[in-house]
């Protein structure tokens, strides 16, 4: 079996390398964009074989994408120039493969359950693979409340969430009014599910009578709005 000369293996060595850096900081702008922590990458270049039998480039190549890939993790078509050598110039392809940490059921999530970080834990993806979305950071998650049934180890996606209710059905509430200045509070029944704004049907435990009342906060509505 022959030696590959030393030259040839350069070139090829080169071409890899160039079309790795250009990824790499493709990906890391984006990174730094979107927030995007404990990023790890991992490359699937092309080199023609031609590109054995160029030169080594005594400088960095020049690099080039000569396709329309909207996004950096989609497949770029590159063209590589070493630009103090005429004639220099091969093409290549290179795809960056983006793995982070994303969150994902510790447990068993129920329907209707705030989330907490007890809840959750980071187990890394490739994010490509992630058609519905996925979170980076924990605390994007905790204090959102699960739509739907979540399975153990499932990958948390924003489908899967809804803000938490301020107040829920059937949850003892407070019922403040106020008149001319004056505040009074009673306690109640909320007879719904409710947001901060909605306006839900509340019993009055003191005289059992139902009235409707805008959710102000956690466990507190008004009957004056």
């Amino acid at each position: 079996m022959g030696v590959i000369p030393q030259a040839q293996a350069d070139a090829t060595t080169q071409v890899q390398q160039a079309v790795e850096n250009h990824l790499r900081l493709m990906l890391e702008q984006q990174a730094s964009r979107q927030g995007w922590q404990g990023m790890q990458l991992r490359y699937d270049i092309s080199v023609p074989s031609s590109a054995a039998n160029l030169p080594r480039c005594s400088e960095a190549l020049q690099v080039r994408a000569t396709g329309e890939a909207p996004s950096a993790m989609e497949r770029q078509n590159l063209q590589l120039r070493c630009v103090n050598t005429p004639g220099w110039s091969t093409s290549a392809t290179g795809q960056a493969h983006v793995f982070l940490p994303a969150v994902h059921a510790e447990g068993i999530i129920d329907r209707g359950q705030t989330l907490t970080a007890n809840d959750l834990k980071l187990q890394r993806i490739n994010v490509a693979k992630a058609r519905r979305g996925y979170y980076n950071q924990i605390e994007e998650v905790v204090g959102l409340a699960a739509k739907r049934r979540i399975r153990a180890g499932q990958t948390i996606n924003p489908a899967l969430l809804e803000q938490a209710m301020a107040v829920k059905r059937g949850q003892p509430v407070k019922i403040v009014a106020s008149n001319e200045g004056i505040e009074a509070s009673t306690s109640g029944e909320a007879l719904a599910d409710g947001q901060p704004g909605d306006v839900i049907r509340v019993r009055n435990v003191g005289s059992g009578k139902v009235i409707d009342a805008k959710v102000l906060e956690d466990g507190v509505v008004t009957s004056t709005f």
